[in-house]
């Protein structure tokens, strides 16, 4: 990290700085210390995974001063982290272009959690990044150049056609290999080394294949390569027993979420630019295509049946959101009891003894923090349970273990309630917007 930050930090190509929640000049101390509280609290080792990550923004020559990237770059690390995770911005002006080097923690500064990269967060920053640029009335790269060397993709090169994977390319090379009709199994593989694809024989009759420029070997069985790809499977089409093996399926793109309508009109009364005005509208179109997806998706055919829709969503997650609460103040209430019990057993002895002393004050003296554990054991116990019968610790501990179990289900089941009423709720919003049913006023379901 330190070496990291000190290129960041270089004076010969330092123009501006900004930071969130540290020092730029002790940023490394800073972030091992909030590592270390995350393993304190956790037993979690932080030597796993990234220590910090690093976010890299450029600007076109002469378009932004050191100061405006900056900002801009403060912006998009903040709404990138939302201002959970320490980090710091460096300009760098030493090049022809004006760019940013953005340092934020892997660790959250609350020490809750840490920041897993995801499949596709590039593309996700790249888009925060150009919403930023648009907001600030920059521009963005519309059509990115194809002009990489070597193994490091440009932008231009994903957003095009990608790559087949490794997996793809063995089971195009196996397809191609059984349409030859080998005589055996031996045949198929020599066609496979044929085809420029290296066998590996393992134990068990394993076999692997190692696509040419890969370094890892990927494994000839079902559970690597879909249905059809086992050995065994490979020998049927061989002899004649099965057809050919079909390639899977691409996974169905995720649902497109629905956003609310922009007011472009009072966004551009409030000084945006013409950049964004674009923007905007095509931002609009996308959500009334999602919109009008979700109606069709659901069959809603007039205003009406949407509208229910959206209070039952909304009643749903609300009455899902009470029995949640319930639920966790029964086991906050089951566990709390537990451990008065456990308190209490433990010091009931002493205080028997202090009985037995005749409440001697010297005896007081010597055990007083046990009597004060025996006490607040007592009265938590009684709070507790009011006038029931204290349960036996068997039934206590099942009825936690129900209880835990419960809120689990109950918390997959609220977060799905919650992702239909935002939807119902978007579309909605939407629609009373597109019919000029809004007037102004807030839409009461979003709001609670």
């Amino acid at each position: 990290m330190e070496e990291r930050f000190a290129y960041g930090l270089n004076p010969k190509k330092l123009g501006a700085v900004s930071s969130h929640l540290c020092d730029p000049a002790t940023a490394a101390a800073e972030f091992l210390l909030v590592k270390s509280e995350y393993q304190a609290a956790t037993a979690r080792p932080v030597e796993r995974g990234a220590l910090f990550f690093q976010i890299r923004q450029a600007f076109p020559p002469g378009e932004v001063t050191a100061d405006e990237a900056n900002k801009i770059g403060y912006e998009t690390a903040m709404r990138w982290t939302k201002g959970k995770y320490q980090f710091f911005v460096c300009t760098h002006t030493d090049k022809g272009h004006i760019h940013n080097h953005i340092y934020f923690n892997s660790t959250a500064f609350d020490c809750s959690r840490k920041f897993h990269n995801f499949i596709g967060s590039s593309f996700a920053l790249r888009r925060l990044s150009d919403r930023v640029c648009l907001e600030h009335d920059l521009s963005v790269i519309q059509n990115p150049k194809q002009h990489s060397k070597g193994r490091f993709l440009h932008y231009g090169q994903w957003v095009g056609e990608k790559p087949l994977s490794a997996q793809q390319r063995v089971r195009l090379a196996i397809i191609a290999a059984l349409e030859k009709k080998p005589a055996d199994f031996a045949a198929f593989l020599r066609l496979m080394e044929e085809s420029g694809f290296a066998v590996k024989r393992g134990r068990g009759g394993v076999v692997s294949f190692l696509a040419p420029g890969q370094d890892k070997y990927t494994r000839l069985r079902a559970s690597t390569l879909g249905a059809g790809f086992d050995p065994e499977d490979i020998q049927a089409v061989i002899a004649g027993e099965r057809p050919l093996p079909e390639l899977p399926k691409d996974a169905p793109p995720p649902p497109r979420q629905v956003g609310l309508i922009i007011d472009i009109q009072q966004r551009m009364a409030q000084g945006k630019g013409p950049a964004y005005e674009r923007w905007a509208k095509v931002y609009n179109l996308k959500q009334m295509a999602a919109a009008l997806q979700f109606l069709q998706e659901n069959n809603l055919t007039n205003y009406d049946a949407l509208a229910a829709k959206t209070t039952a969503a909304v009643d749903r997650a609300h009455a899902l959101a009470g029995e949640l609460q319930t639920t966790e103040a029964a086991l906050s209430k089951v566990s709390g009891l537990m451990g008065a019990v456990v308190d209490y057993a433990k010091a009931r002895p002493v205080f028997d003894g202090y009985k037995a002393a005749r409440y001697s004050k010297k005896y007081l003296a010597e055990h007083e923090a046990e009597l004060a554990t025996y006490r607040a054991a007592r009265a938590a116990m009684n709070e507790l349970l009011g006038c029931e019968k204290l349960p036996r610790m068997d039934a206590l501990k099942k009825q936690r273990r129900e209880l835990a179990d419960r809120k689990k289900a109950l918390y997959a089941e609220y977060r799905q309630a919650q992702r239909d009423m935002r939807q119902a709720v978007a579309v909605k919003a939407n629609i009373d917007h597109l019919l000029g049913l809004t007037d102004g006023r807030d839409d009461k379901e979003q709001t609670r």
